[in-house]
């Protein structure tokens, strides 16, 4: 069943606090003198872009797991380098900076005194989530993100865009189909096909030897999708070179798991959650203690006439 009830925003989160806390300097700090640059940097990111774009619907989505085993057990390599710690019985501790760490539950406190929806699901990360909400919603999608993988979600007939912050949430590129061909010569949907050939180092994926951006998007230019690529290697009529036939042979195991991998997921169990953008706090008294103790000031104080306008 899909929701029908306007403008959807979507927020990765994690990226954007993660921004938000290189963005703002770490003298930005509580009273007790803990720093809060991350906290404070969010909220003005979500004020701004509630100003500026008028969502009437708006989601923090987060990561509850930020490296599902169900990825790593088909791509064992994926995010391994950001391992900061291994858990048996739960998800692995990413590295994170030290003073970041302790700002992200009040982040969450914070959201959720607003009022703002906060939805992360055991075993996904927040693009998941982000790509369940998409796939439900009726109406026009804005998605926040510094993560490119999200690109992949871009639709023009349906009204499904990326935003993604080129510096701070004052510049955003308005990431649409157009935009996609312009840079890398695919749609949405061709992104993730894309970025599978590619490869990528931020996130563990080794992609197809010798194949680079270029090549993978003349590849899927040429065959239509990753189907039709694996398929050329295997007919010897097709225009594939000796080295790229060879490499995309060898690479039959990675281009056989990686599209799971890739791809963010759209059946997450989503629990039931109130989307509306708040026009006032959910708890007010609990907001006005957060605010008192990390010392929010302005950053709060803004974000709220925003909600209350």
């Amino acid at each position: 069943m899909r929701d029908v009830t306007g403008r959807l925003m979507l927020l990765d989160t994690a990226s954007l606090y993660f921004r938000a806390y290189f963005g703002v300097p770490e003298s930005v700090k509580a009273p007790d003198g803990t720093p809060v640059n991350a906290v404070r940097g969010l909220l003005e990111f979500i004020d701004r872009l509630v100003r500026d774009h008028r969502p009437d619907r708006l989601v923090a989505c987060m990561d509850a797991d930020w490296r599902p085993q169900w990825r790593v057990d088909l791509i064992p390599s994926y995010k391994a380098h950001r391992v900061a710690e291994e858990h048996e019985l739960g998800p692995d501790e990413e590295q994170v900076p030290d003073t970041l760490s302790p700002q992200v539950p009040v982040i969450e406190a914070v959201l959720d005194a607003l009022g703002i929806a906060r939805v992360g699901v055991a075993g996904y990360e927040a693009d998941d989530v982000i790509g369940t909400f998409t796939a439900r919603a009726e109406d026009a999608v804005d998605i926040v993100t510094g993560d490119r993988d999200l690109y992949q979600l871009v639709d023009d007939a349906r009204g499904i865009r990326v935003l993604y912050p080129l510096k701070g949430v004052g510049t955003l590129q308005l990431t649409d189909e157009a935009w996609l061909r312009e840079k890398y010569g695919v749609d949405g949907r061709g992104y993730a096909d894309l970025a599978l050939l590619r490869g990528d180092p931020s996130d563990g994926l080794p992609g197809v030897p010798g194949i680079g951006e270029k090549t993978a998007a003349k590849l899927l230019a040429q065959f239509g999708d990753l189907a039709g690529v694996i398929a050329a290697i295997d007919d010897p009529r097709t225009t594939l070179t000796p080295s790229q036939r060879k490499r995309l042979d060898e690479s039959r195991p990675y281009l056989a798991v990686a599209p799971t991998v890739v791809k963010v997921a759209d059946d997450v169990p989503l629990p039931a959650v109130d989307t509306a953008l708040p026009h006032a706090p959910r708890d007010p008294a609990a907001l006005e203690a957060l605010a008192a103790r990390w010392g929010l000031g302005g950053s709060l104080q803004r974000l709220l006439t925003t909600l209350g306008a």
